[in-house]
């Protein structure tokens, strides 16, 4: 079996929302929050067309009187994203069942480096994408079928976890069985992969 891996708030946890308000006023955090998370141009981010500049501009214009406060929370976006504990065990127990281990995510190029500490599991995977090296995101089937392309995967021969409904519908919709991750254990989740 093939097992597929979203990264954010699967593999690491990614609390825009918390960390923002670690750093500003309720009122200046709630702002900063809906023109960049809360923003369907975030996806930009993701999709890698973009400069991190242009989708920043397109953030402040959400709430231009938030931008030095937009900026600061973007450039310090690196202490956002953290391991979890379960992550690498789990994927070296896949790993000793026989399983091959891969990701796909909607990821930006900016956060892959600004805390690349956070992506060590990935010595441990069998390869994966990263949407912003691709310019296509998730729920896109391109995406999927591209992945399944790369390393010769069946779809058929593959699981995919993600927290996302619309990304789990994306990979249903082109032959992979999906599990929507919803903050199960390791052992949940390994027993759903394999059943």
């Amino acid at each position: 079996m093939n097992v597929i891996f979203d990264i954010g708030k699967v593999l690491i946890d990614f609390d825009w929302e918390g960390y923002v308000a670690s750093m500003f006023d309720p009122e200046t955090a709630a702002a900063v929050v809906e023109a960049t998370w809360g923003n369907p141009d975030w996806v930009e981010l993701d999709r890698g067309v973009l400069t991190v500049e242009e989708v920043l501009r397109l953030f402040i214009a959400k709430a231009p009187q938030y931008d030095r406060e937009i900026r600061l929370a973007f450039a310090k976006i690196g202490g956002c994203p953290k391991l979890r504990d379960m992550t690498i065990p789990m994927i070296k127990q896949l790993k000793a069942q026989g399983h091959r281990v891969y990701f796909l995510s909607n990821y930006f190029e900016f956060l892959i480096h600004s805390a690349p500490w956070v992506l060590e599991f990935r010595e441990y995977m069998d390869g994966g994408i990263f949407s912003c090296y691709e310019h296509i995101v998730k729920p896109m089937p391109e995406i999927y079928e591209l992945l399944c392309s790369r390393y010769s995967l069946d779809p058929a021969d593959c699981v995919f976890i993600d927290d996302s409904p619309k990304n789990i519908t994306g990979a249903e919709n082109v032959g992979i069985r999906a599990i929507l991750y919803t903050g199960q254990t390791p052992d949940e989740l390994i027993a759903q992969i394999n059943g």
